[in-house]
């Protein structure tokens, strides 16, 4: 008997041991007979529980042994990132009847559904696909490699494709062209990174472990990842151009303050660049104190310091005595110069405007580039996942972080007085955001009639010089109760006992911006609330109600992503380089869209095409999840296009681990699909493009290019002696037992595949 730490330890082992002929039996309840132990036909029994060490009752006959003590101590943490955690893989999570899809080769559909269907007297679920003129496509769900949720557009304003009109080649072809243009540009910007060779700064020494040590948080592990990654990239000789996404809250300044003690170790100055005079004061604060006791210099430039103040912090900028220089925009004017810049950190990229984004295109070729965002625009994400920009995910919430409560109501003033007296009472603080600087008076008279009993400080962007930073400051030090302002506040103000805010006219503003404006309440241990104020009196546009229902819908922690790839559907994304917000994305979607990219950069640096080939696989097998085992429809439809992405056997241990822990024990069904998939990523890696099953042999059919040499491809059909036969048409004819059927037959197609491997083209 083996004691395992989980039913997902237990499945890996009992497929480590089938695989070898080992006869096991899994127990998920204890044993009440132990008779049951001693069939003869099975060797080992597999239970979940813990034992300190094995022991041996000779007198029983039984051997118990820990998992561990065959695989060594296991890790209590595992961080492996799975594949539906990725940005986008999980959107078939959320795949209703009536969205639309793209299929590589079909087109553009709308998902109708799953169904189950007999095929050749072997049932099966399948994709209901809807195409234009009513025409439909049932996908097996083994093929959902081919399709993607569509994202990128107005649905409303997509029209579906024709099956076999032949306008879906013609648009990819398009879209292709377009792009070849766009690498070309893409390649430009790379060669120039690489001519101009970076400054490549030391490694970290002493000095910068004593800086790692002095941090009063524990690294969440993708912040740790990030740090290692900015480093890394620092240490390289060619300029650094890194996207550091992590959501609101989740320690992108620490990263970003790691990189600047670095710089400034190795003698090079450092330039912040945020995006509003807030923000900008903020970090210095947050910079200064960090950086107190070390011999670094840190400076801000922003209209709430007097003008000789700034003039002074340029004037020792250019003359080297300034370090690290904090600022809005104004940091990318022609009246400020710095003596050696080394890194530039630039904080939201998405706020500042077109101008602002050429001339740092112009800085990423000559000094390293760290850019911070929590909800990554479509062009900074199509840039990041077409592999032309680097990236790290910062996607694990900080220790005791609790996810937002978020509601959209009418402006009800009893529903308002009701949420801020909530907060006043437990001893916090309130945000109220009306972003009309004009009203924003009238808005002051009407709250303090509300609430007479909570004080109220008043902070927008025109105020008098060294006004905002008083009321700001007061504000941090609880000298009033609620803060009326505009959405000045909306990136990186950190004050903890903050935790309700309330937006006024939510439907007229941007989900990114929206998604910020949250992010300023939930950064302590507190449960944090945020009000969507929209009009009473009249309906809001369309667009506006689903930015609001997105929002509400992602408000678990590390919603992101999620938010981002909502903002693509709900606005469309921008072509990737100047100022075009027109892209072509909104033709073909998104996935496809970055796919097409990555081929055309990789044509235009001469590498040779990468097909990328779904095989056909025709077995006469069960192979599917049953309905009874996992009821929600969602739930396996997101199961079936992981299953689809299988790329090796990890992977798939991990997937059906995951299975094991969530449902228990896998059915048979589940385990023929699991074998399918992992036959299907090995045939992807020679490039075969379908196999059959027919009465006493196996079809493969090769294809026009599959990953074999000719020449050792001809001495395994003479090693084979009639085993295997070539056809004219590329197809191998291997002769297998009369009779064979489910995992015995994919037993003889593994068998196949191993002896092709032993002929693949190095």
């Amino acid at each position: 008997m083996v004691a395992c730490g989980s039913l997902g330890q237990a499945d890996r082992l009992k497929r480590l041991l089938l695989d070898r002929n080992v006869m096991v039996r899994m127990h998920s309840e204890p044993l009440e007979e132990p008779q049951a132990l001693y069939d003869p036909a099975i060797y080992a029994h597999l239970f979940t529980g813990e034992v300190s060490q094995g022991f041996v009752d000779a007198a029983g006959g039984l051997a118990v042994v820990s998992d561990e003590e065959i695989f060594g101590a296991r890790a209590r943490r595992r961080t492996r990132q799975k594949r539906a955690d990725l940005p986008f893989a999980a959107a078939f999570r959320d795949l209703k009847e009536g969205d639309l899809i793209v299929h590589t080769d079909f087109g553009i559909g709308r998902y109708a559904g799953l169904t189950k269907m007999q095929v050749q007297g072997v049932a099966g679920d399948f994709l209901v696909l809807e195409y234009a003129g009513r025409d439909k496509v049932y996908l097996p769900v083994s093929r959902m490699r081919l399709i993607q949720k569509f994202t990128g557009g107005d649905p409303t304003q997509v029209s579906l494709d024709k099956l076999g009109s032949g306008s879906w080649e013609k648009t990819k072809k398009r879209v292709k062209e377009n792009l070849l243009k766009m690498a070309a540009e893409l390649l430009q910007i790379y060669a120039a990174r690489k001519a101009h060779p970076g400054y490549s700064y030391k490694p970290p020494d002493e000095y910068f472990h004593q800086f790692e040590a002095d941090f009063e948080f524990d690294e969440t592990p993708d912040q740790a990842k990030a740090i290692e990654d900015v480093l890394n990239d620092m240490i390289k000789a060619e300029p650094m151009d890194r996207l550091v996404c992590g959501d609101v809250g989740y320690g992108k300044t620490e990263v970003a303050m790691r990189a600047a003690f670095k710089a400034a170790l190795d003698r090079k100055q450092v330039a912040v660049l945020v995006p509003t005079t807030v923000l900008a004061q903020q970090h210095f604060h947050t910079f200064r104190k960090r950086f107190a006791d070390y011999p670094v210099n840190v400076e801000v430039v922003s209209r709430l310091r007097k003008p000789q103040d700034v003039r002074e912090a340029l004037r020792r900028t250019r003359e080297g005595k300034v370090d690290i220089l904090i600022g809005t925009h104004k940091l990318l004017g022609t009246d400020v110069s710095f003596k050696d810049l080394g890194l530039l950190v630039v904080d939201e990229e998405q706020r500042f405007g077109v101008k602002h984004k050429e001339k740092l295109k112009k800085l990423r070729t000559q000094v390293d580039v760290l850019t911070l965002t929590a909800t990554p625009i479509p062009r900074t994400l199509n840039l990041s996942l077409s592999g032309v920009r680097d990236m790290s995910i910062m996607a694990t919430p900080p220790q005791d972080r609790r996810a937002i409560r978020t509601f959209v109501i009418k402006f009800d003033p009893p529903q308002i007085r009701e949420a801020i007296l909530r907060e006043v009472q437990r001893g916090g603080q309130v945000f109220f955001v009306h972003n009309r600087v004009q009203s924003i008076r009238s808005m002051e008279r009407f709250l303090r009639e509300l609430v007479p009993e909570v004080s109220i400080g008043v902070a927008h962007g025109q105020m008098g010089e060294g006004q905002l930073e008083k009321v700001m400051a007061e504000f941090v030090d609880k000298k009033f109760q609620m803060l009326l302002c505009t959405s000045i506040i909306e990136s990186g103000i950190d004050i903890p006992s903050a935790n309700t805010m309330i937006v006024n006219r939510a439907d007229a503003f941007g989900l990114a911006q929206l998604y910020q404006l949250r992010g300023r309440v939930g950064r302590s241990r507190e449960r944090a609330y945020a009000y969507l104020l929209v009009p009473a009196g009249r309906a809001v546009t369309r667009e506006a109600q689903r930015r609001l229902e997105v929002l509400q819908t992602f408000n678990e922690l590390g919603a992101g992503f999620s938010i981002a790839s909502h903002d693509l559907e709900i606005r469309g994304a921008g072509n990737l380089l100047g100022p075009d917000q027109s892209g072509m994305i909104a033709a073909i979607g998104f996935d496809l869209y970055t796919q097409l990219l990555d081929e055309a950069v990789r044509e235009m640096r001469g590498e040779p095409p990468r097909t990328e080939v779904d095989p056909d696989v025709q077995l006469p097998l069960t192979a599917l999840i049953p309905d009874d085992y996992v009821p929600d429809v969602h739930q396996r439809l997101m199961f079936y296009k992981r299953f689809s992405l299988i790329a090796n056997p990890d992977e798939l241990a991990d997937l059906r681990a995951e299975l094991v822990d969530r449902y228990g024990e896998l059915p048979d069904e589940v385990d023929n699909l699991s074998e399918l998939m992992l036959l299907k990523a090995e045939m992807r890696e020679l490039q075969l493009r379908a196999i059959e099953a027919g009465p006493g042999r196996l079809v493969i059919s090769l294809g026009q290019d599959p990953r074999l040499e000719a020449a050792k491809l001809a001495k395994l059909l003479q090693r084979a002696k009639g085993a295997y036969r070539l056809t004219p048409d590329m197809r191998l004819v291997a002769k297998v037992p009369e009779g064979l059927k489910g995992l015995n037959l994919l037993q003889e197609a593994k068998k196949i595949l191993r002896d092709l491997g032993k002929a693949v083209r190095e």
